[in-house]
Formats: structure tokens, C-alpha cells, sequence
């Protein structure tokens, strides 16, 4: 196994990477630099484009382009031109409360959460969102502190998310049909590893991947929630995880910068690929709308 920072910009919150078979390229977001960042490695060109708002996480379009989550909903996002237009307004938001991470099941719907944008005095005013083809955002599950993590099992018959704030991840039965959840039960509690559940993703073999921010480490979990594996990352705030490469194969890592809380530089706010794992992961899908 090893452990590389790959040459992309530098973010203040490296969070959501999405690896997109179609391009062989690695999509990553910057939450406080407002930017959403694109990496062919096999080039080593990169792309950028401001969205003037913070975002919570972004999805590519099975017609072209992207969706952002940004503060007053979903947007879509030109790629070709940067244009950015409201697609699905969030009408019933807290205040307080800002979108989140999120992704696309494998039947093309947008599940996306939000949570409290004060991290000083965080209270669960976040929800759990479904997006369909439709534009239209639906609840599925609410009082939520900062949301994180969603992902699939590889039967679809599983969902994972995080409320990182009690330091729990939950597991639903997902119905791929409808979109539907049911049955939430905790599912790991991360008080242990010493950090927080953040960014997640799942393998061929139905291994659930979470970066524990805080606690320096990227985390295996058997479908059991029982810890298969544990990785040391080189910075103490790792944020979320994507396999890529043409076989993926390759797990990408992207991290917070510490001096965003006033804490002394380690080399977060970097992008990593860890190779030589022997995992490889799941293709992404699109967003069907």
C-alpha cells in the first residue's frame, strides 16, 4: 500500500471527490473556496469553476454538465460555459441550515443532505434529501447535525449516512425502485477511532470506506459494522473517499487545511490516492434529470 498527495490545488475543505468512469477523471470540491476542481490523471490537466456560493457537493448529469448543491437548493452547472441556474429550489431549509454531501444511486436520484452552518454551536437542523429525475426535492429524514456520507451497498438493498456530529453512522433498507427509506438503526459510532464520520463510499465487496476526520484515518467497514480495516493518513483531517483509476482500483482522499481553525499547518487541504489496496470500487452513476 502506498500513500501519494497528487498535484491539484489546494483546499481550505477538499470534500465530495467523484471519480467519472466516462472521462477517467477525478471531480472534487472545495466548500469554502466555492470551486468545484476537475483532474485527468493521465494528462495531469486540471479544471476549476467558481460557483460564488459555498457548496455542499456536486454530481455529474446524465445529459451533460453538473449539479451543485449550494445554498438555496440544486443548481446545474455548465461545464462548458460555467453558467449556473437553479434547478431545485430548497423550500423548507432551516436558517441556519446549508446543503451538504450527497450522490446519485444507481437509478439516477440525487440523495443529498444539509446541516447546521454553525460548527461553534451545532443543533440538527438538517434533512436527508431525495432528488428525482422530476426536479423536485423530497424529505426523507430529518434533525440531522451535519450531514455526510451517503452511499450504497452493491445490492442497493442498504443505504449509509452519517450524522457526524454524535460521531454516528446510520444504515437504512433502501428501496432502488421508489427511492424510499426505511428502518434506520446506527450502524458504527466512531468515538473510538477518534474522529468524526465524514466522507464515504462502498466496494465491490461491500466494504463501507469513511474518512474519520479528526482522527488521522480512513476506515473499512464489513456490512456487519464491524472494522475490517484501518489506513493512517498523513493529516489529521481526511474528509471524504472515491475510488478511481481505469480500474478502480485507487482510492482518492481529499482533506481539510487545520488553519481553517486556527491550527498549525500538517499538509491538509491536500489530495491523496492511495494505491495497493486490493479493493476496487463501484462506477458512479449520473443524475437522470
Amino acid at each position: 500500500m502506498k500513500i501519494e498527495r497528487i498535484d491539484v490545488a489546494h483546499c481550505m475543505v477538499g470534500e465530495g471527490p467523484l471519480w467519472d468512469v466516462a472521462e477517467q477523471a477525478l471531480y472534487f470540491i472545495d466548500i469554502v473556496g466555492k470551486a468545484v476542481h476537475r483532474y485527468h490523471p493521465a494528462s495531469g490537466d486540471t479544471r476549476r469553476w467558481d460557483v460564488g456560493q459555498i457548496i455542499g457537493s456536486m454530481a455529474l448529469r446524465e445529459q451533460g454538465g453538473a449539479i451543485v448543491a449550494l445554498k438555496d437548493g440544486i443548481s446545474t452547472l455548465d461545464l462548458e460555459s460555467g453558467a449556473i441556474d437553479l434547478l431545485a429550489p430548497a423550500r423548507h431549509l432551516h436558517p441556519r441550515a446549508q446543503m451538504n454531501d450527497g450522490k446519485v444511486d444507481r437509478r439516477g436520484r440525487f440523495v443529498v443532505g444539509s446541516g447546521d452552518s454553525d460548527i461553534r454551536d451545532c443543533r440538527p437542523y438538517g434533512s436527508l434529501y431525495r432528488l428525482g429525475p422530476d426536479h423536485e426535492l423530497r424529505e426523507l429524514d430529518r434533525e440531522i447535525a451535519i450531514s455526510n456520507g451517503p452511499c450504497w451497498s452493491p445490492d442497493d438493498k442498504t443505504f449509509y449516512f452519517s450524522d457526524s456530529l454524535p460521531h454516528h453512522i446510520y444504515a437504512y433498507d433502501y428501496d432502488i425502485d421508489t427511492g424510499a427509506v426505511a428502518n434506520k438503526r446506527l450502524f458504527a459510532d466512531t468515538r473510538e477511532l477518534g474522529g468524526i464520520p465524514d466522507g464515504a463510499t462502498v466496494d465491490r465487496d461491500g466494504l463501507m470506506w469513511v474518512a474519520i476526520c479528526e482522527g488521522a484515518k480512513i476506515v473499512a467497514y464489513r456490512p456487519d459494522g464491524q472494522i475490517e480495516r484501518v489506513i493512517d493518513m498523513p493529516v489529521k483531517l481526511p474528509a471524504s473517499v472515491m475510488f478511481g483509476g481505469a480500474a478502480l482500483d485507487e482510492l482518492y482522499v481529499t482533506s481539510i487545511d487545520p488553519t481553517l481553525v486556527g491550527r498549525e499547518p500538517d499538509g491538509g487541504g491536500a489530495t491523496f490516492v492511495i494505491t495497493g489496496l486490493g479493493a476496487r470500487g463501484i462506477a458512479e452513476a449520473r443524475y437522470a434529470g
